[in-house]
C-alpha cells in the first residue's frame, strides 16, 4: 500500500475521546492523524449532553413557575410560546460549543492533522477513503449509537431516538417512551414539562442498575407530575396508522397504548461494525464493544480503544479520561491503568440522581459485610427551606471498617453534591470521618453529613448544625 501520510498516532473518531487522545499525544510531542466522520465533536456536544441538558433546563423553568405555589402567597405560571425559538436557542448553543471546544481547538496543535473520511483498520495504520495512513499506534474512539429493541413491527414505525427527539418541529401532544433508563427518564420528564402527555414503559424498574429506593422515590416524583409509568412491561408489537400503537403485557394483562410519537430509549451500542476490526484481529464483545484491558489495549498489539466504543462506562468524562490513558500508554509503554472504581454518575431528572461507588447489592456481591443508612430529604434543612423534600440520601459502608463504599443521592441539587462523596471514597474515609466534617448549613451536600450521622444517631433529634 502506498503511504500517503506517516504519523506517530492515528485516532479514529473526532468526538470527546478522540480529541482527548489527540491533545494528550500532541502535548507529548507526537504527530497525530485525527480522523473524523460526520459532524466533528461527536455525540456529547452535537446530539447528547449539551442539547439535552439545555432543553431539560428550559423545561425546569416551566416546572418551577407552576410549582411556585409551594410557597404560600406566591402564584405564577409559564408556557412555551415559541417552540422554534427554544430549538434555535439549543442549536445555537451546540454550534457555539462545537466551534469553541472542537473546531477552534485544532488550531492550537500544529502536530495534529485533522482529516475526514470513513476509516478502517489496516496493517501498520488505517485506511481513510482509500488512502493509507501509516501510524505507529492507533486509538479507536468511534463512539456509539442508539439501539432498537426487538419488537414486532418496529421496522415500519417512525420512532424517535434521543437524537431525533431533540429535532422535532413541534411539541408532541403525546409520547410513549420505551425504556426507563437515563435517557427515558430525562427526556420523558423534559417533554412532559413542555406539555406532552408521557407514558414510560420499562421491563423492570426505573434506573434498574441503581438502588431500588432511588427508583421508587423517583417514580413517585414523576407520577406526581402527571407522567404515567408502567414498570414490568413486556413489549408485544408496535404499529403506525397515523398514531403509534403499542401492544404490551403488564401483570399478565394485555394492553394497548396509542400516542402521537414513540421514543426508543433502550440503550446504545458501540460503533464498531465498519472498522474492519475482525479482519485485523481486534476482538469485540457481544454488545459490539471493542474488547480492551485495563491499559486500554485491544487484542491487536499497537491498537487501543476508548470511550463508548469499548461498550462500557458510556459517559463523556469517562471517554475523555480513558482516551487520555490510551494515548499515554500508546506513547509511553502501557504504564497507566484505567480506574473506574470511583466514577460519579448523574441522571438529570428533577430530582437529580447522583451516585458513586457501590450499591448495597454490589457491596455484598464483592464480599463486604454491609451497613447502610438512608435519610429522606425531610431531614435536610436545605430541602425544608426550599419547600422541596422530594428525594433521599443512602450511604453504603463496610460494617467492620466503616469505610464508605457508596453514596446515592436523589435530590433537586444532587448532582452538585456527589463529588464530595467521590472524594471521600477515593481517600478511604469512614462514615465517622464524613459525619465529623464541617459542612456549610442549608446546603444539599450537608445531607451527606446527616446521612453519615444516621448510622449511629437519630438526626431528627439534633438541633440545627448539631454534631
Amino acid at each position: 500500500m502506498p503511504t500517503e501520510y506517516n504519523y506517530d498516532l492515528a485516532v479514529i473518531g473526532a468526538g470527546s475521546a478522540g480529541f482527548s487522545a489527540a491533545i494528550t499525544a500532541a502535548e507529548q510531542g507526537a504527530t497525530v492523524a485525527l480522523i473524523g466522520y460526520d459532524t466533528i465533536g461527536g455525540t456529547c456536544v452535537n446530539v447528547g449532553c449539551v442539547p439535552s441538558k439545555t432543553m431539560i433546563r428550559a423545561a425546569e423553568t416551566l416546572h418551577h413557575s407552576r410549582a411556585a405555589h409551594r410557597f404560600n402567597g406566591i402564584e405564577c405560571s409559564a408556557s412555551v410560546n415559541n417552540w422554534s425559538s427554544v430549538m434555535a436557542d439549543k442549536d445555537q448553543l451546540v454550534e457555539n460549543l462545537r466551534n469553541a471546544k472542537y473546531i477552534d481547538v485544532l488550531a492550537s496543535y500544529d502536530s495534529v492533522t485533522y482529516m475526514e473520511g470513513k476509516a478502517t483498520l489496516a496493517e501498520g495504520g488505517v485506511m481513510v477513503d482509500g488512502k493509507y495512513i501509516k501510524a505507529e499506534k492507533t486509538i479507536i474512539t468511534t463512539g456509539s449509537h442508539a439501539t432498537t429493541p426487538l419488537i414486532k413491527g418496529i421496522e415500519s414505525v417512525p420512532y424517535l431516538t434521543s437524537t431525533t427527539a431533540l429535532e422535532l418541529d413541534h411539541i408532541p401532544a403525546s409520547m410513549i417512551v420505551i425504556g426507563g433508563g437515563v435517557i427515558g427518564c430525562e427526556l420523558g420528564q423534559m417533554f412532559s414539562r413542555m406539555g406532552t402527555e408521557i407514558t414510560i414503559l420499562c421491563r423492570s424498574r426505573l434506573l434498574p442498575t441503581g438502588e431500588p429506593e432511588v427508583s421508587e422515590v423517583l417514580e413517585t416524583a414523576l407520577v406526581a407530575e402527571g407522567i404515567k409509568i408502567q414498570c414490568g412491561s413486556i413489549y408485544k408489537s408496535i404499529s403506525h396508522d397515523g398514531e403509534i400503537c403499542l401492544s404490551y403485557e403488564n401483570n399478565s394483562a394485555r394492553n394497548e397504548l396509542r400516542a402521537e410519537q414513540v421514543l426508543i430509549a433502550t440503550g446504545r451500542r458501540a460503533n464498531s461494525d465498519r472498522l474492519g476490526a475482525d479482519a485485523v484481529g481486534v476482538e469485540r464483545l457481544p454488545n459490539g464493544g471493542i474488547k480492551i484491558d485495563d491499559r486500554m489495549r485491544t487484542s491487536r498489539p499497537g491498537v487501543y480503544a476508548a470511550g463508548d466504543v469499548s461498550g462500557q462506562d458510556m459517559f463523556v468524562y469517562m471517554a475523555a479520561y480513558g482516551a487520555k490513558v490510551a494515548a499515554e500508554n500508546a506513547l509511553n509503554g502501557d504504564s497507566r491503568k484505567y480506574d473506574n472504581t470511583v466514577m460519579p454518575e448523574v441522571v438529570f431528572t428533577d430530582p437529580q440522581v447522583a451516585t458513586v461507588g457501590l450499591t448495597e447489592a454490589e457491596a455484598k456481591a464483592a464480599g463486604h459485610s454491609v451497613i447502610t443508612s438512608t435519610i429522606s430529604l425531610e431531614h435536610v434543612p436545605r430541602a425544608l427551606a426550599a419547600r422541596n423534600t422530594r428525594g433521599l440520601i443512602k450511604l453504603v459502608a463496610d460494617a467492620k471498617t466503616r469505610v464508605l463504599l457508596g453514596a446515592h443521592i436523589l435530590a433537586p441539587e444532587g448532582a452538585d453534591s456527589i463529588q464530595t462523596a467521590a472524594i471521600a471514597i477515593k481517600t478511604g474515609m469512614t462514615v465517622d470521618d464524613l459525619g465529623n466534617m464541617i459542612f456549610p448549613y442549608l446546603t444539599t451536600v450537608e445531607g451527606l453529613k446527616l446521612a453519615a450521622q444516621t448510622f449511629d444517631k437519630d438526626v431528627s433529634k439534633l438541633s440545627c448544625c448539631a454534631g
